[in-house]
């Protein structure tokens, strides 16, 4: 009778099991199909409206001309000004998604995100550096971008080598990355405070983050930072689960947990910084979606990673999509619209929450 019980109770967990499984799989093919779908939406609107048949058409045209027709109108839209930013919101948006992903948990930290260790702060300085006196290492049309990626590098590595020199732990690293927020913060008041007004203006337009900058080039460098970045990362998901269950459970169980802290800080302020200095600061990706993902498929980290970063990309790309179209033909900065999405999303999340999933 024992045993009869026993084979039930292992029956009713393969059973649960496969649905969780079952679950996690169709909330990736719903935020797949979603990203489809926005993209679409978002490339047929504009100046020169396209039904979705001509966006998806001129799209599909270009892989198989024999099967598609396409427009010179729509080929031109689509391929040389619509798609570039929507790519780029995809990319991005994945990117910072992952990012938040990580940070939350080696910091494991709820709050935690790339901009709260001051990596924005950073690249925000160096982009003013370059807008309002024209310093920079990497002169000509890549000045801004250089100087943003050069400074977010450096507030990394100092918060990495602060947190090496006392013990890589979270604590360090927030306290770390606070200060570093703070002091980048006020070294961009002090420039701004002397600066020309239009380039006051524009250094603050950039803060604010935009996909205005968009271009296949530009997407092309950081989605091979983002393939690079996300397999490394993919690779050290397990450590991180254990690393869940306490820093010393984890070395007891053969895991660097220092080591492992370090380099996952690296890669994400390295992926992070790249995205960055293209976009500007595009704040509340990196710390929503996540939150919104551990609650829909839980917290094993080798599933939560990847659906973070598509989580991400939809959240980036509808926001743009609000960006360009509430206001048309005036065009939003993409960073206010996320920030004005993540407030209530958030409170959402607080009133409503009905148990712990971190």
């Amino acid at each position: 009778m024992e045993t009869k019980q026993h084979t039930l109770t292992k029956k009713e967990v393969k059973i649960q099991y496969k649905k969780f499984i079952g679950r996690k799989v169709f909330f990736t093919l719903f935020l797949l199909a979603s990203i489809i779908l926005v993209a679409g939406i978002s490339a047929s609107l504009g100046s020169a409206n396209l039904s979705l048949w001509e966006t998806y058409s001129a799209v599909l045209h270009r892989f198989f001309p024999a099967y598609f027709e396409s427009s010179s109108l729509a080929d031109v839209c689509i391929w040389n000004l619509r798609l570039p930013r929507i790519f780029m919101g995809i990319v991005a948006g994945f990117g910072l998604g992952v990012a938040g992903c990580v940070t939350q948990a080696i910091l494991k930290n709820p709050l935690a995100s790339p901009y709260t260790l001051g990596i924005s702060s950073g690249a925000g300085f160096g982009a003013s550096l370059a807008i309002l006196t024209g310093s920079g290492i990497i002169g000509g049309d890549y000045l801004v971008i250089g100087n943003a990626f050069l400074f977010a590098l450096l507030c990394s590595f100092i918060i990495l080598g602060l947190s090496n020199r006392k013990g890589a732990t979270p604590e360090t690293m927030i306290l770390a990355g606070i200060a570093m927020m703070y002091l980048f913060s006020a070294m961009t008041t002090i420039l701004q405070y002397f600066g020309e007004a239009e380039a006051v203006k524009e250094a603050i337009f950039w803060a604010v983050g935009d996909l205005d900058r968009s271009s296949w080039p530009k997407v092309t460098i950081i989605a091979a930072t983002l393939a690079c970045c996300f397999l490394l990362l993919m690779l050290k998901s397990l450590d991180l689960n254990i690393m869940a269950a306490g820093d010393e459970t984890a070395a007891s169980l053969g895991v660097n947990v220092k080591g492992t802290r370090i380099l996952l800080m690296a890669v994400t302020t390295l992926l992070v910084a790249c995205i960055v200095c293209f976009t500007g600061t595009i704040g509340f990706i990196g710390l929503v979606a996540p939150h919104l993902t551990r609650i829909a498929i839980g917290g094993d980290n080798r599933f939560v990673l990847p659906v973070s970063g598509l989580f991400g990309a939809l959240l980036l790309i509808s926001a743009d999509l609000v960006a360009r179209r509430v206001l048309a033909p005036i065009i939003l900065p993409v960073g206010a619209i996320t920030a004005f999405m993540g407030a209530p999303l958030f409170l959402y999340m607080i009133m409503k929450r009905k148990r712990e999933y971190w």
